[in-house]
């Protein structure tokens, strides 16, 4: 009866520090687990000690907040740096060896290999790694090669790897990084999926997104056209911004909105790009936005030529909010978009397709408003966030019975 009640009056803090199995996930950047995996750790928390691991930041004490989770920071670079990335091993082992977790999981390259390697010296028996993207698939060279070794590293110091997408299923098989009874995609793909009610055009009052669109002087009936993500010149930023350029001279009303921070020091834009940026005033560069729903809510279509991808969540959002998008024909875009259903599929590194594609977007709203009615229902079909979870959590249950989940 005692003991009835006291677990009744709080029994998530009773499990937590008693019966339920920990769970350590490992990201580079704390802005991983803040952004991308929003929600997820919370949501797991009610059924096992989650710890987030992650660069010393002010944003993984957000993290700790945000997620109501226990936070442990370890310093990771985003470059080689092998002194500096041994010392990040020894540091996540000593932690890990404290620990004791059931589960390792992994998010990202560097911190895929520093985390595998770390939990394998540790004895960790169970160590997942989720591949959301790959930068190696853009290098040649030296490098590439060099990259090449890390991710076979990383892949067969896991016990499971989860690619979030068909494509990068296929690229792993195809490159020989793992076999395929270590792989498996968790749901139709996605790392954590979308929160369907939050991303929805019904949540963004018309009068919100008439004062943005005087706020950056899109009152004219031109089209508005949105990317988000990293501006960097892998996620095609160049072309986008010179495709846009060659459009505004046609349509002096279009507009288009960049959302997101540069990254300067790791994948530059082209001093042209910038100077662009600068000098059109059909571009407003809005940097970082914590909510993108306004932005979305204005737009007419979605512009994403990037040259590599995992599983974009920024086109799950776009999809969410009833947005056609533009994409480029790589793994991930190409499972989200269905050419000529609710975008268009265009080839990579090709400005002229993007500056084609802008255009017949932009000339036909018939078109355009066809992909927006079907763009939604796309999404809370296959990656509504709770399906993910769920199927995340299965997995995580099937390991505590060594039961495989196919």
């Amino acid at each position: 009866m005692v003991q009835g009640y006291i677990f009744g009056l709080n029994s998530k803090f009773f499990n937590t520090y008693l019966t339920l199995k920990k769970i350590i996930r490992v990201t580079t950047v704390p802005s991983s687990l803040k952004v991308l995996l929003k929600g997820q750790l919370r949501f797991m928390s009610n059924y096992y000690e989650i710890v987030g691991v992650a660069n010393p930041d002010e944003e993984l004490n957000e993290v700790a907040i945000q997620e109501g989770i226990r936070t442990y920071p370890v310093r990771m670079t985003r470059t080689i740096s092998p002194v500096r990335d041994l010392l990040a091993v020894f540091r996540l082992y000593r932690f890990l060896k404290k620990e004791q977790p059931f589960i390792v999981h992994t998010h990202t390259p560097k911190a895929g290999i520093v985390g595998m390697l770390a939990a394998w010296l540790a004895g960790v028996n169970n160590r997942f790694h989720t591949v959301a993207g790959m930068p190696l698939l853009i290098e040649r060279g030296p490098k590439r090669w060099l990259l090449n070794i890390v991710e076979k590293l990383t892949y067969s110091l896991a016990t499971r790897v989860f690619p979030n997408s068909k494509g990068l299923y296929e690229i792993i098989i195809r490159e020989r990084f793992a076999p395929a009874s270590k792989l498996k995609i968790i749901g139709q793909g996605s790392s954590n999926g979308i929160d369907v009610d939050h991303f929805n055009p019904e949540q963004v009052p018309d009068k919100q997104m008439q004062e943005l669109k005087e706020r950056i002087g899109a009152v004219s009936e031109g089209p508005v056209m949105v990317y988000i993500g990293r501006l960097v010149n892998d996620k095609g930023v160049n072309e986008l911004v010179t495709a846009f350029d060659r459009f505004y001279s046609t349509d002096k009303n279009s507009k288009l909105i960049l959302v997101g921070r540069r990254e300067n020091e790791l994948d530059p834009l082209d001093a042209r790009t910038e100077r662009l940026i600068e000098s059109n005033p059909g571009i407003i560069s809005v940097g970082w936005q914590d909510d993108v729903r306004p932005f979305l809510g204005i737009a007419d279509f979605f512009v994403f030529p990037t040259y590599r991808e995992g599983f974009p969540n920024v086109l799950l959002q776009a999809g969410a909010m009833g947005v056609p998008a533009i994409v480029t024909d790589i793994n991930g875009c190409n499972e989200i978009i269905k050419d000529g259903i609710n975008g268009i599929i265009i080839p990579t590194k090709n400005t002229g397709a993007v500056f084609r594609a802008m255009k017949l977007l932009a000339e036909e709203p018939a078109t355009r408003r066809k992909m927006q009615a079907v763009a939604r229902e796309n999404i809370v079909v296959n990656y509504k966030q709770t399906y993910i979870w769920n199927e995340l959590l299965k997995l995580y249950r099937s390991t505590e019975t060594n039961q495989d989940v196919s």
